[in-house]
């Protein structure tokens, strides 16, 4: 049964990484036909190879089944930013923004006709001033039933290397469009609709409640961990925190684990049974111990649904929900199935679960320590015998996380069994529990001392993430595969052979080779930042950053959360120049991220920073055998009043002979002065397109000059500025230029050398079934 559930689960992780989406049926088809011998031979060696075939096909098909359904539920495109007037209610937490509040809207009706939307929709609320329009906000609640005036379009996301994919991320959750509010009177049709998952979301949102007014953020910086651990929501939890918790390795205990729930479970079945027991009639009706069981099983259902639901909560619900049963009935389940059908039960009421780096987490670590439990289970009481089992079961816990970390996060903490060793307790059977009797009885004594027990701790794990962290670049996945290979190997019993042959099978992804372009050639990444810029140019040695990207709200900005990644994935820690070419939030919003989190050896920019060399024509370095050169602002540029995007920085970069000129958000003043100093200097292969594709930019003139094959244009999807503009397109396409877009291409990635250019989009080297065609 375990290797057909895992050959299911292979299936399900198979159909997630299909560009197209196939027919579920041909592939049901092949599981019943595959399973007709399985069952005809029953008992022989043969059953077991197609049992395990079918078991393929089937989970094959069953997502494809289901992603099928819900791509079904689309917003045409033709709807795409048009006002539509929707009834429904408001669907889970609220959260809170800089801007105004983001929500997840369950739509009952349509009231504009032939309009089309979504079942499920995730909407913004503005407040303020935006677009030269005045928004006021309203307070929501889960459970309350509106009706309102949208704009929506569809599931999109920056898509780039070794990056969360957003689109992926919005169909696990169901939502298939994307949108906010207009400021069209809107209406608060009911107070609450009555329904079992609405009760739960009001439920969530009043504790959350609760301890915003017992511990105001202001005064206690940890009260967003307590609400995170009470019920699930971990973006309650300010962002600079979560560097703490990545660089120690504890991330998993400041949400619900599975370890929380299986406390709170025995903890209730504890206390049910105790009761149950010193009641006769009960007793006699239904065993204590059976009792218990039921009470702990209806305590993890709770709890979990209390949790949001996430994936480890729901894996150890579901183990418990089998454990109970087998107890129930007298039988006993070996604990590996046991994991195995929650396996089961995860991926067939979710087979998008596979896509979160949650679910390889609690999987694997549940894994691994039913893998080593049976070596140190059986051992004698006493405390060092104690002592080391725990030693074992961090050790277990820590190696099985290290390829899914490297793999998605590359990094991994040498200071995690320390931090895991002290805080897995002290979360798990005193902050939790606090955390939760708030919750329950609102009382701030119960809050504050939650508070204070886990201020101690974060002291300590602030201590902790002074340590080092190892960071290695982004392996492949086959490297990952056969680095879990050797955690198994390398937890095998002691005396067994072969042992040290594990350690030898995680060096692959602990020390994967930086992937470096040869002398004399540049790699450029033009990263999808949304409406904004942000480049990453490499050679044999060096890194150059060509903006840092936009600001999008108060919490983020691309640099945090997208180019700092995206280097990391690289093994790139230090920069030698980052270049902000001018003082405009979207080119120059992620400054601070990228220095913060990286080691920047200088700066050129035409802001007026004090820390940073003014951007002049006429700089010139050469790389590895690759010139750059400044071509724009002239140092006289600096003593007129001039707009942000007249300074822009404009960079020009040769290797082996093909040139790729870097714009920003010159204008066409601009363009015109470049063309009067030398014409001859903008020649080049490939143009990252000024402004944007703005028609204040672009002018024929200043393209005929640069004639180039291929014309890059960093955009975001639907933007409200309407860029590219359709009469600039039209320019570069009467000269035969091939025009990529970052909103439909994704990143872009190009190689100059002495053998040519060549440009690819991420897009079109990763695409999935869940991605709209643009």
């Amino acid at each position: 049964m375990r290797l057909n559930i895992l050959a299911f689960a292979a299936g399900v992780i198979a159909l997630q990484m299909q560009p197209e989406l196939p027919p579920a049926w041909l592939w049901a088809l092949a599981g019943l036909l595959l399973a007709l011998p399985a069952i005809h031979w029953r008992g022989a060696w043969p059953a077991r190879v197609f049992g395990v075939l079918a078991c393929l096909a089937l989970g094959f098909a069953w997502a494809a089944w289901r992603a099928d359904i819900r791509l079904a539920d689309a917003l045409p495109a033709a709807w795409e930013g048009r006002d539509i007037e929707v009834v429904g209610v408001v669907a889970a937490l609220p959260q809170d923004f800089s801007q105004g509040s983001r929500f997840e809207f369950a739509v009952e009706t349509v009231s504009t006709a032939t309009a089309v939307v979504p079942e499920r929709i995730m909407l913004s609320w503005y407040q303020g001033q935006r677009d030269g329009e005045e928004f006021v906000g309203q307070p929501l609640r889960p459970g309350e039933r509106w009706q309102l005036t949208v704009r929506l379009k569809r599931p999109h996301g920056n898509a780039n290397p070794n990056a969360f994919d957003y689109e992926a991320w919005l169909l696990e959750r169901n939502i298939r469009a994307t949108g906010y509010v207009r400021q069209v009177p809107p209406q608060r049709l009911a107070e609450m609709v009555w329904r079992p998952d609405y009760v739960i979301e009001r439920l969530r949102h009043a504790v959350r409640a609760s301890f915003a007014a017992m511990l105001p953020a202001g005064q206690y910086p940890w009260a967003g961990v307590l609400v995170a651990l009470a019920v699930g929501d971990q973006r309650a939890i300010q962002g600079d925190l979560w560097t703490t918790f990545n660089r120690t390795g504890t991330t998993h205990l400041m949400s619900i684990s599975g370890l929380h729930v299986t406390m709170f479970a025995a903890l209730f079945a504890l206390l049910a049974g105790g009761v149950w027991r010193r009641v006769p009639v009960l007793a006699l009706r239904l065993p204590a111990q059976k009792a218990a069981l039921l009470a702990g099983c209806l305590a993890a259902l709770f709890y979990a649904l209390l949790a949001g639901f996430a994936v480890p909560a729901q894996r150890t619900l579901y183990m418990l929900l089998v454990a109970a049963l087998a107890l129930g009935s007298g039988r006993i389940v070996a604990p590996s199935r046991t994991l195995c059908l929650a396996l089961l039960v995860v991926l067939l009421v979710d087979p998008w679960a596979v896509l979160a780096a949650g679910f390889w987490l609690s999987f694997g670590a549940v894994g691994a320590l039913l893998y080593v439990g049976s070596a140190v289970l059986g051992e004698a009481g006493g405390w060092r015998q104690r002592l080391r089992a725990w030693g074992v079961v961090q050790w277990a816990a820590t190696l099985a996380s290290l390829p899914v970390l490297l793999l998605i996060l590359q990094q991994f903490s040498l200071v995690s069994p320390l931090a895991n060793a002290i805080a897995i307790p002290v979360v798990s059977f005193i902050v939790t529990p606090l955390a939760l009797l708030a919750a329950v009885i609102p009382w701030w004594p119960i809050a504050a001392l939650a508070h204070a027990v886990l201020g101690w701790l974060m002291l300590f794990l602030e201590w902790c993430a002074t340590w080092p962290v190892w960071l290695a670049p982004a392996p492949p996945l086959w490297a990952a595969v056969v680095a879990a290979v050797g955690v198994a190997v390398c937890l095998l019993p002691r005396g067994m052979p072969g042992r040290l042959l594990g350690f030898f099978l995680l060096l692959p992804t602990l020390f994967w080779p930086v992937e470096r372009p040869p002398e004399g050639e540049a790699w450029v990444t033009v990263l999808d930042v949304g409406q904004g810029l942000a480049a990453v140019v490499r050679t044999r040695e060096h890194t150059l950053i060509y903006d840092p990207g936009p600001h999008y709200s108060a919490e983020s900005d691309a640099g945090q959360r997208v180019v700092v990644p995206y280097l990391r994935s690289l093994g790139i820690g230090q920069v030698d120049v980052m270049m902000v070419t001018h003082r405009d939030s979207d080119h120059a919003g992620g400054t601070a991220s990228v220095r913060s989190a990286l080691q920047v050896d200088k700066v050129f920019s035409s802001t007026g920073e004090t820390n940073a060399e003014p951007c002049r024509a006429g700089q010139r370095w050469v790389w590895d055998g690759v010139q750059m050169e400044v071509l724009h602002p002239l140092a006289d540029d600096y003593d007129e009043k001039r707009k942000s995007n007249n300074l822009s920085c404009v960079l020009r970069i040769e290797a082996g002979g093909k040139r790729l000129l870097l714009t920003s958000d010159i204008e066409a003043r601009d363009e015109a002065a470049l063309l009067q100093r030398d014409p001859a200097k903008l020649a080049a292969e490939v143009l990252l397109v000024p402004h944007h594709g703005s028609r204040t930019s672009s002018t024929p003139e200043f393209i005929a000059a640069v004639g180039a094959q291929h014309a890059l244009i960093p955009v975001g999807y639907r933007n409200r500025f309407g860029h590219p503009k359709a009469e600039v397109l039209e320019r570069y396409e009467a000269g035969g230029i091939r025009v990529w877009r970052s909103d439909r291409d994704g990143a872009l990635r190009l190689r100059l050398a002495a053998g040519g250019v060549d440009v690819s989009a991420w897009r079109d080297e990763r695409r999935r079934y869940w991605q709209v065609a643009r």
